[in-house]
């Protein structure tokens, strides 16, 4: 495999999970700015955008580990995506039941690695394909998606949507997230298929920057996708609309346009010296993506178990930055803590070259 490679790649994974940290460790959800909140249905803010872009670089990844196993008979590198498969959703499934508290016939099946594992298996198997058949399967599955949520009366409702209907019949209630009040998940199993094509996308938008023998080229053609695909979402929104929850189509256009324009401007960022060290910085937390994500979650779980006079340690550390700090601001100070902590941790594992992966 040939070593060329942009530090934007590495350093967009980097940011990416850091920011799937702030935002998934408030000091207290209900001091919380705007932004650092999903829709709370159609729309997007910028917080729906990180786990998109998680996907996409996770295609970008894919683009790599591709060309290096060029070599290797299909029947192992199958056996490989199978197990990356299992082993992550499993260790989704173990996050959902720690600290192992609860009851199995409430544990939550699915959730953010589950959704990475499947969308990842799938891709993996479709990027073997032609890259017009690539082109035929993505287009089918956003616009059959389209087709299957409108078996529906009301198909962009949270109660009626067939997203939750299948949830429902295949999982059953007490196995689905309820935090909208009723049983429904926003990575549910239906609502998989299009998030397929955020994964597919994100290993095209690699394939163009990298394997591009004109690089200036390469870039101008992904500015004009990036540019063209949140254009198409826009015009599609009024039809279908922009829902991270139900993952719809035109939702997976525009955060895929979006990262091909985040990763792109990434790119020329990287040609100023002076904002090299601050994308290698972030290189760090994207050379143990997995590991640091999945601490992230058992840490802030694990304040939960413990108490200080009545109060977990979760909360007591928030109040001791409202001695200082007005709530929001407090909040935020005790997400960017976690962050900080998190990205030490990832400069130890650099600095002994220890890399933990599946």
């Amino acid at each position: 495999m040939a070593k060329q490679r942009y530090i934007a790649l590495d350093a967009m994974r980097g940011l990416t999970l850091a920011l799937m940290i702030l935002v998934n460790t408030p000091g207290s959800w209900s001091y919380v700015y705007a932004p650092l909140l999903h829709a709370d249905w159609h729309g997007a803010t910028f917080t729906d955008y990180i786990f998109p872009f998680f996907l996409f670089i996770v295609g970008s990844a894919m683009f790599f580990s591709n060309r290096s196993q060029q070599a290797v008979a299909k029947s192992e590198r199958t056996r490989k995506i199978f197990k990356r498969t299992a082993l992550m959703f499993l260790i989704g499934l173990l996050l959902n039941a720690y600290p192992f508290t609860g009851a199995l016939d409430e544990l939550r099946i699915l959730g953010v690695l589950q959704r990475i594992a499947l969308a990842y298996c799938a891709a993996a198997f479709i990027v073997w394909l032609p890259g017009m058949w690539r082109l035929v399967i993505g287009t089918v599955l956003l616009a059959g998606y389209w087709g299957v949520l409108n078996v529906s009366a009301d198909p962009y409702s949270l109660a009626d949507s067939v997203v939750r209907h299948i949830d429902l019949a295949v999982l059953g209630a007490e196995h689905l997230w309820q935090g909208k009040g009723i049983a429904f998940d926003p990575e549910g199993l239906l609502s998989t298929l299009p998030a397929i094509v955020n994964v597919l996308i994100g290993f095209e938008a690699a394939r163009i920057l990298i394997g591009s023998e004109n690089k200036q080229r390469a870039q101008l053609t992904l500015l004009g996708l990036g540019g063209l695909s949140v254009l198409a979402a826009l015009a599609w929104h009024p039809l279908f609309p922009v829902n991270k929850s139900l993952w719809t189509s035109s939702f997976v256009l525009l955060t895929s346009g979006a990262g091909m324009l985040t990763l792109l401007a990434l790119v020329w960022l990287e040609k100023l010296p002076a904002a090299v060290p601050v994308l290698k910085s972030f290189t760090l937390l994207g050379k143990n993506p997995l590991f640091i994500y999945v601490l992230s979650i058992l840490w802030v779980k694990t304040y939960y178990l413990f108490n200080i006079d009545g109060v977990s340690l979760y909360q007591h550390i928030f109040e001791l930055f409202t001695d200082f700090l007005n709530p929001y601001n407090a909040s935020l100070m005790f997400a960017l803590l976690h962050v900080a902590i998190l990205w030490v941790i990832a400069w130890w594992l650099d600095r002994r070259n220890i890399v933990i992966s599946i």
